[in-house]
């Protein structure tokens, strides 16, 4: 796994620790919607950068990144539609408590966008380890071909 991968990755994960170690401590929830949010954008971001689609966000990357994630990963049915419904509740709760002046959000409702950060990243994580491992497989493969297409043609330079 690439390090800029590797770093979203471990970004997603301190956030989703964060939003619980404030939740468990009487944080705001402002700040718990924060990390939550933040641990899945970090996340989907990680499986953009993986699919090598980072260069199409500029912009708007909040934005980007969730169309990106519902047009590959949802759409085409590699994850669960609830995946979706949850990132983009979070990504509209975290736009409310930081750019408008009033809000209420239920305790219930923390707790399950809190819990979603934490599911979506633990259905993300794996996922990105099988897709890393099939890539090794198929640069492992392409390289023994070309050894093969040498060897066989008597030109082993």
């Amino acid at each position: 796994m690439g390090s800029v991968l590797k770093y979203r990755l471990q970004q997603a994960e301190e956030s989703v620790k964060d939003a619980e170690i404030l939740y468990d401590g009487g944080g705001s929830p402002r700040g718990v919607i924060n990390f939550s949010y933040y641990s899945m954008f970090y996340s989907a971001l990680s499986l953009v950068l993986q699919k090598g689609r980072g260069n199409l966000v500029h912009a708007n990357p909040h934005a980007e990144v969730l169309a990106i994630f519902d047009r590959e990963y949802i759409d085409t049915g590699v994850f669960p539609k609830e995946m979706s419904e949850i990132y983009h509740r979070a990504y509209d709760l975290r736009k409310e408590y930081d750019y408008q002046e009033s809000n209420s959000i239920s305790e219930e409702e923390i707790v399950e966008i809190m819990s979603g950060a934490k599911e979506f990243l633990s259905r993300i994580k794996p996922y990105l380890e099988v897709q890393q491992r099939q890539n090794h497989i198929s640069q492992l493969l392409r390289f023994l071909e070309v050894i093969r297409g040498k060897f066989s043609a008597g030109s082993f330079d």
